[in-house]
């Protein structure tokens, strides 16, 4: 089940903000364990390499890590021509990139809505340009396409603990949605499937890395506290939950899933 031996995945957001298991770190070495050849990318030299050393410790060979900003497209197309140039092909494409900013429409400033739609929203669309015409030569060729998978959240359904506003983030979010969905049924003839994995409250480093000061927590304890609270099934998501969600949809075992949102939340949307 969910093998993927011979399979080659472009993973984007590979690293971890901090150590530990973000949703791209476990993704990546999940790909791996599963037979995959995985070609990584992150902003973060360092992030990367804390992935990398997983690799290396779990004896996965044919790993590749490269730094790259995916809001700019010359920086994704040299990416995916270097995943060519070692691997051949993409079967697997993960559009992992994303960060939320706190404000209304009248308390955030213009560059910060505009730096939320690249760093959430555009990031994918670039993925997807520069991915999507490989896909479509393998799948002329003969062989299969390919499987997309692009991240979302929960934030474009419903509030964030606390009811937290981030309007520029909900909007991107809910673009990833529709985004999907389109492309989806824009290549559906051409051997390419494109689902979301729609992201819930989630345990990750992210949370003491990140959102603990941004949301005026006490300490990383504290907002952990609150934010298993605020779950149906009494605790967080975390890394590998994601990460189970990307290769089910990225294997064979989902070749007839596409066009869908698979929401990984505990409960959360459909409680509210």
């Amino acid at each position: 089940m969910l093998d993927l031996t011979g399979k080659v995945a472009f993973v984007a957001g590979a690293g971890s903000v901090a150590e530990g298991w973000g949703n791209g770190r476990a993704t990546a070495v999940l790909l791996a364990r599963q037979g995959a050849k995985v070609f990584g990318v992150d902003l973060s030299a360092e992030a990367l390499a804390g992935t990398s050393a997983i690799m290396a410790q779990e004896g996965w060979g044919e790993w590749v890590a490269r730094t790259c900003n995916m809001t700019v497209s010359g920086e994704v197309k040299a990416a995916v021509d270097d995943c060519l140039a070692r691997f051949g092909r993409i079967d697997i494409l993960v559009n992992n990139i994303g960060g939320s900013a706190p404000g209304d429409p009248v308390s955030m400033d213009e560059e910060v809505w505009d730096a939320q739609m690249n760093l959430n929203l555009k990031t994918t669309f670039l993925g997807c340009k520069h991915v999507l015409p490989v896909m479509e030569r393998q799948f002329e060729g003969g062989g299969k396409g390919g499987a997309i998978v692009n991240i979302s959240s929960i934030a474009h359904m419903t509030h964030q603990v606390g009811g937290r506003v981030n309007v520029a983030y909900a909007a991107a979010k809910a673009g990833i949605g529709a985004f999907s969905r389109s492309t989806a049924i824009a290549y559906v003839k051409k051997g390419i499937r494109v689902n979301t994995v729609v992201v819930g409250v989630m345990d990750t480093p992210l949370v003491s890395a990140r959102l603990a000061k941004q949301l005026g927590a006490g300490d990383a304890k504290e907002l952990m506290a609150k934010r298993n609270a605020a779950i149906p099934m009494g605790y967080m998501g975390d890394g590998w939950d994601v990460a189970n969600a990307v290769v089910f949809l990225a294997s064979d075992e989902a070749r007839y899933v596409t066009a869908t949102q698979l929401v990984v939340d505990g409960g959360v949307t459909a409680a509210r």
